[in-house]
């Protein structure tokens, strides 16, 4: 299970938010330096960068513990995941890399990377309800359905939602 979930890390969130930016900060010829203190933009890129990496975390953990599987499509959890950060929003996974990105952006001072982060939340805004959201229907049914009622594809509740009958 921990070679299964490592290659889905390295090529999926490692190529988003690790090889994708690199490249272009490489071709923009972007420089960065911790010469002078760092400003607020910086502090705020480091804090966001923060946060989106422990939502990812969270998220791809739940997905190993409770789902049985990785954030592959190509090697999806067997088990409908309704619980942490899956109680707000549906797409948590994501979201973490949005805010990765976002922190980078801030951190480099990159416009180029901003571009990425959204070029990748729009490839994703046309993933998921054309391809990911149809087989989640297959493989889990009524309760993918009950879930999509309550729960929104981006944007957090403010409560998290707990299915009938699950306890905490």
């Amino acid at each position: 299970m921990i070679a299964r979930w490592l290659l889905a890390v390295v090529t999926l969130p490692g190529t988003v938010v690790v090889l994708v930016p690199a490249v272009i900060l490489w071709l923009s010829r972007a420089s960065f330096s911790l010469a002078r203190p760092p400003g607020a933009r910086f502090l705020a890129g480091l804090a966001v960068l923060a946060c989106g990496l422990g939502v990812g975390i969270w998220s791809m953990g739940l997905f190993a513990r409770v789902g049985k599987g990785t954030p592959a499509p190509w090697d999806p959890p067997t088990r409908f995941v309704v619980r942490g950060p899956y109680r707000h929003v549906r797409n948590p996974m994501i979201l973490g890399v949005l805010g990765m990105l976002l922190g980078e952006s801030l951190l480099f001072g990159s416009w180029l990377l901003l571009g990425w982060m959204l070029l990748f939340f729009i490839g994703n805004s046309l993933y998921f309800p054309l391809v990911e959201e149809p087989k989640l229907r297959q493989r889990f049914g009524a309760d993918y359905e009950e879930y999509c009622r309550h729960v929104h594809r981006w944007l957090p509740r403010l409560r998290p939602w707990r299915p009938a009958g699950q306890d905490g």
